[in-house]
């Protein structure tokens, strides 16, 4: 990777200096983490003995804070050593990190470090450009379809075990980054977590990932690697659990997400606690100190290696914000310092807290407060924080990141604003209502409550037209109703309300195609990709409307697309199989049928679940005869998707062929049940009759 220009570069004989320390690097970031929720912080709610037999080791920071309440830019702080207002990703879904800056992996890398990274879900997968450095990046966590809420996520024992094994083969030096997902919303313990902490499920995972790093820490006691490993451990930011009006976070700056744990251990070290404010910039430098290797000139942070030998740091400002809201509707910016025990948030209705008296942040002293010295001082660390080539330091990224990102609430459409003048009724503060329903809506859908949800968004969306995350919520929530008339013009009404709303462009788009409508389609998803092009779920979308168009052509080269974006995509694999499935009816080249095998087990080799995958297997299988290996399929396809019609129906036609007709009756009986009302009048006369020949 390139480092950026306004550094040295490093040289080999740097690669020397790792004969300074023998240490190795463990980074652990637990998502959406809560320090008391850790018993070493606090024994009010659970028992995390494994963490805290970490803190045992070394030292407990009681006051380290985020810069920021989302999990993207909190590990880019991390990892680059600097605030977003210098490395330039301020949320989730509207920057990737560039080439030009040097993370920590590409850092130590230089220094002789062999380096992988396990990461839990989609916030950081490899397209945000954290993989820079890392000799692994590994972040196979599946997919699943853009429109639901839920995400893909994989447990912290699957990451841990991964990282275990990367362990094995690894010789000194070595930095190993995990990420563990599991305390992030919606909150859902694996057994017997859940029922320990039934009513408290957030609780429950935290739990579940203490005893999944416990597996860990026992790997590294047994093959003393705690002896030669500078462990640190923190949390992206926090959960807010209803704080300040607040359900889950990334969207307000109080201490309830900005607060995080962080515990540093490394040998020889007397375990303590410090309780200076500290912040995630401040790690990079750390660990330079600790390993003894020179810290980078652009550092925003400052080393705590002091700290952790006793002594007082010098006093300073760290800079905090939220700016999702901003950059996903246009909402007023929220930024802010904690100084000491002050802590001011500016906003159109500011806000000034006395961190030592009020750490809830229950009594806003701004009110009483002359604000002007605040406001200078903050402008003034803006300034000194921000990078000088603002031309690098926003990059618009793509849509795949809004389809997973949905369910959690960061969606953000990448649109450059213009907005610079904010009033109180801008203010997150008042907002917030917004907020809420939509998390009410989201709640409503994971409890199947279509129509709590849909009037919810409607509320919304009578008040606040700008609200594009609503239209797309309820396109979904009427399409999960067999709705599709209804969700593709609550898009086009959203369209019309936000037109340079990438949100609302590419999620018609791929309703459009689902509705059947594939000249608009293709309309409005080349919309969308002449403002972003290096979308995979948009080409992927397009392709399909070029193939129910049979232009086989465009759609190949759309699925092309996707694979220059993203080569382990299972979708695409599955509609390559089907276009060469498609191709080879025509054509009845042996090449043809070839590739549609080959791209289906693809598909099925990178998500072992993908019912269509196995159907379409099946039926190339029966295109040359091999009617076993084809029934196989099929009933693998409906054995993960119970109502999948096709390949019912498919099983009926083969074992009626075998002259089983017990089976073929059951097979057509159950396609009869999901598919029967959607059929033509012709198509429904032919299923009574094959259903005749098999009683």
């Amino acid at each position: 990777m390139a480092l950026m220009v306004v550094l040295p570069l490093f040289s080999e004989n740097n690669s020397k200096n790792i004969n300074r320390t023998k240490y190795n690097f463990l980074l652990i970031t637990i998502d959406t983490l809560r320090p008391d929720r850790l018993s070493c912080y606090s024994s009010e709610h659970l028992r995390t003995p494994r963490i805290d037999g970490l803190a045992g080791r070394g030292i407990v920071f009681t006051r380290a804070f985020a810069h920021t309440p989302s999990t993207l830019p909190s590990h880019a702080n991390i990892l680059l050593g600097t605030t977003p207002l210098y490395h330039g990703v301020h949320d989730n879904s509207n920057f990737i990190v560039r080439e030009e800056f040097l993370t920590l992996a590409e850092y130590l890398k230089s220094f002789g470090y062999s380096t992988g990274a396990f990461v839990g879900a989609f916030p950081l997968d490899s397209r945000f450009g954290l993989t820079q450095g890392f000799d692994v990046y590994d972040d196979n966590y599946g997919y699943k379809d853009s429109q639901e809420f839920t995400y893909v996520e994989r447990k912290a024992e699957i990451v841990v075990e991964k990282s275990i094994n990367w362990l094995r083969t690894e010789r000194n030096p070595w930095f190993l980054w995990i990420h563990l997902f599991d305390p992030h919303q919606r909150y859902y313990p694996p057994q017997p977590f859940r029922h320990q902490y039934k009513g408290k499920l957030y609780d429950g995972e935290v739990a579940y990932v203490d005893f999944a790093l416990g597996k860990l820490f026992d790997y590294l006691e047994k093959n003393k690697l705690f002896d030669d490993t500078l462990v640190v451990f923190t949390g992206d930011h926090g959960e807010s659990l209803g704080e300040h009006g607040e359900p889950t976070h990334g969207y307000f700056a109080y201490n309830s997400t900005l607060w995080v744990p962080l515990i540093i251990s490394f040998p020889g070290m007397k375990p303590g606690k410090v309780d200076q404010g500290v912040g995630h910039a401040d790690i990079f430098p750390t660990v330079c100190d600790v390993l003894e290797i020179e810290k980078p000139p652009f550092l925003q942070g400052v080393s705590l290696l002091p700290a952790l030998r006793g002594k007082t740091l010098p006093r300073r400002v760290i800079y905090f914000e939220s700016l999702y809201p901003y950059y996903s509707r246009g909402w007023a910016p929220l930024r802010g310092f904690i100084e000491g025990s002050q802590k001011f948030i500016d906003s159109p209705i500011p806000e000034l807290y006395d961190l030592k008296k009020d750490f809830e942040e229950s009594e806003n002293l701004a009110p009483q407060e002359n604000l002007l010295k605040h406001q200078k001082k903050l402008e003034e660390l803006i300034k000194s924080l921000s990078f000088a080539d603002k031309s690098a330091k926003r990059k618009e990224i793509d849509q795949e990141t809004i389809r997973k990102l949905r369910s959690l609430g960061y969606v953000s459409s990448p649109q450059i604003l213009e907005k610079k003048s904010f009033s109180e009724n801008d203010d997150l503060k008042v907002l917030l209502p917004y907020r809420i329903k939509l998390m009410g809506a989201v709640k409503a859908y994971h409890r199947q409550n279509f129509e709590k949800g849909i009037s919810l968004l409607k509320e919304i969306l009578a008040e606040r037209k700008d609200f594009d995350l609503a239209y797309a919520y309820l396109a979904t929530l009427y399409k999960e109703q067999r709705k599709m008339k209804e969700a593709v013009e609550v898009l086009r009404q959203g369209l019309k309300n936000n037109p340079s709303s990438y949100k609302v462009i590419s999620t018609l788009g791929i309703m459009l195609v689902e509705a059947g409508h594939y000249d608009e389609a293709i309309e409005v998803l080349k919309k969308g990709l002449a403002s972003i092009d290096f979308d995979p779920e948009l080409w992927n979308y397009l392709g399909m409307a070029y193939w129910s168009k049979k232009n086989f052509k465009d759609a190949h080269d759309a699925y092309q697309k996707v694979l220059a974006l993203d080569k382990n995509y299972p979708f695409v694999f599955n509609n390559l199989g089907t276009l060469y499935l498609s191709q080879f009816l025509k054509s009845k080249k042996a090449s043809d049928i070839e590739k549609a095998i080959w791209n289906f087990k693809k598909a099925i080799e990178l998500d072992p679940d993908y019912a269509s995958a196995y159907n379409g297997l099946g039926s190339a299988y029966g295109q040359v005869g091999d009617i076993d290996a084809a029934i196989g399929c099929w009933e693998k396809a409906v054995e993960l998707k119970p109502d999948f019609a096709f390949p019912l129906y498919n099983l009926g036609l083969s074992y009626l062929a075998k002259k089983e007709k017990t089976k073929a009756l059951g097979f057509f009986h159950r396609y009869k049940k999901v598919k029967y009302r959607d059929l033509s009048a012709e198509e429904k006369q032919k299923l009574d009759v094959l259903i005749q020949k098999s009683q």
